[in-house]
């Protein structure tokens, strides 16, 4: 994991006056809407007894502990203790640790690193959100694995006509000819031709007489540090899926995606639509969650690379560039136990008041 990121680690939807869970980078997050509709990250433990604040209660937009009633304000500082006697202070280090938060694009952002707010990277420009010609859909799918191995397998062209044969994947078309990286300083995506199978389904309708589909235009593309994107502009029409691959742990991701189509746009063919994302991501599951080891190794050498290989190699280059400049959060391979480790974090306080994370 990497930290210094804004993450997106919910749907904005699932955001409301009732706590919310969240759990990212092996911590809880209680999410929550005041009144007026801003959105708050707080650590989910409350700092008397640990209770999760997830399963208390907003009053006054104020997050109050099922425990014992704790109310914690906007800065993390708890203001009232039921059981404290009339005019009894309140300890200094009553308090628990926030997070900056920002709704963009559907998503809830999280901050996670120990920049101040003029050293951090925006949030990445996503196009398509705000098309209205577009019908978007979104789920989440689960998976047992490290997101790292989920990230590059969205990126890996080579894997379709044997992975997704029978789905858009082609075994009779293997090759993959040599493609041109487009290189951003936030990421890399690349654009090819492939051929795939025809379309079955209701998708088949819209190629009429034509029983061979032709030549796909497909981008993919990476945007770091866990976002993937792939977009097909078929003959009948765009298809795009973002993804935000949270990492719950080092063994754990829950992918969080949004699918853009310029067809079939009524409300009848959603069904159709998210059954087709979740059988792709089905389809990669048991070939994923079987990687070893699960954490990709930082070693360039470590695995073998071939030409088809471009896209995902930019993105261990790009990956190795962060950690070396400090923002790995945990160990290599190398150092051992990377797949099972559990961290420990320190928090310190940012000039805004909100909590900023430390690896120990």
């Amino acid at each position: 994991m990497f930290k210094n990121f804004w993450y997106a680690v919910e749907f904005s939807d699932r955001i409301s006056e009732t706590p919310c869970l969240v759990k990212a980078f092996n911590q809880e997050f209680a999410v929550y809407r005041t009144a007026a509709g801003k959105v708050l990250a707080m650590d989910n433990r409350c700092v008397h007894r640990g209770a999760a604040l997830a399963n208390g209660t907003v009053n006054d937009n104020c997050l109050t502990c099922p425990y014992h009633g704790w109310k914690f304000d906007s800065s993390g500082k708890c203001v009232d203790i039921p059981a404290n006697p009339a005019g009894m202070s309140i300890p200094n280090r009553a308090k628990v640790s926030t997070y900056d938060v920002v709704e963009k694009y559907g998503w809830i952002w999280l901050f996670w690193g120990d920049l101040p707010i003029d050293e951090r990277p925006p949030i990445p420009e996503l196009p398509h959100f705000y098309n209205p010609d577009l019908k978007a859909i979104s789920g989440d799918f689960n998976w047992s694995a490290n997101y790292e191995r989920i990230v590059e397998n969205g990126l890996d062209i080579a894997h379709a006509p044997f992975v997704h044969a029978g789905a858009f994947g082609n075994p009779d078309a293997p090759e993959v000819a040599e493609y041109e990286l487009e290189i951003q300083p936030d990421g890399a995506g690349t654009t090819v031709m492939l051929e795939p199978t025809p379309p079955g389904g209701i998708w088949r309708f819209l190629l009429g007489n034509n029983k061979k589909a032709d030549r796909v235009k497909t981008r993919t593309a990476f945007i770091l540090p866990n976002i993937t994107v792939l977009e097909v502009h078929l003959s009948f029409g765009m298809l795009a899926i973002y993804t935000s691959h949270v990492p719950i742990d080092a063994q754990t991701t829950v992918s969080k995606w949004v699918s853009f189509r310029s067809f079939f746009k009524g409300g009848w063919a959603d069904r159709d639509s998210r059954k087709r994302v979740i059988n792709i991501f089905e389809q990669d599951r048991p070939v994923v969650e079987s990687q070893r080891p699960q954490q990709i190794p930082f070693d360039l050498g470590a695995e073998l690379h071939v030409q088809s290989d471009a896209l995902p190699l930019q993105y261990r280059k790009m990956r190795l560039e962060l950690r070396d400049r400090g923002w790995f959060m945990g160990k290599t391979q190398a150092e051992g136990k990377a797949e099972t480790d559990r961290h420990d974090y320190a928090l310190t306080e940012s000039p805004d008041g909100n909590s900023n994370l430390i690896y120990n």
